[in-house]
């Protein structure tokens, strides 16, 4: 599902912790629990700095910032 350094999530807020609980075929996206809320923008925050640790390149949203449903670039 990697099309040019790029993945769709659908994100989770306000979760026990952050991590990622598995890929939804049917809206070809990755799961994900966040610990953070929505709130003031904690729950992007929180996702960039999750994908950004675990993929070890910087991370940005470019689609979906006030939505569930996200798209994600790495550089």
């Amino acid at each position: 599902m990697n099309f040019n350094n790029k993945i769709k999530i659908i994100a989770k807020p306000n979760s026990p912790k952050t991590e990622i609980i598995g890929f939804d075929k049917e809206r070809e996206a990755y799961r994900v629990n966040v610990k953070a809320p929505a709130d003031k923008n904690k729950a992007n925050k929180e996702i960039i700095r999750f994908f950004s640790k675990l993929k070890k390149k910087k991370v940005r949203i470019v689609v979906g910032s006030k939505s569930r449903k996200k798209i994600l670039s790495f550089e």
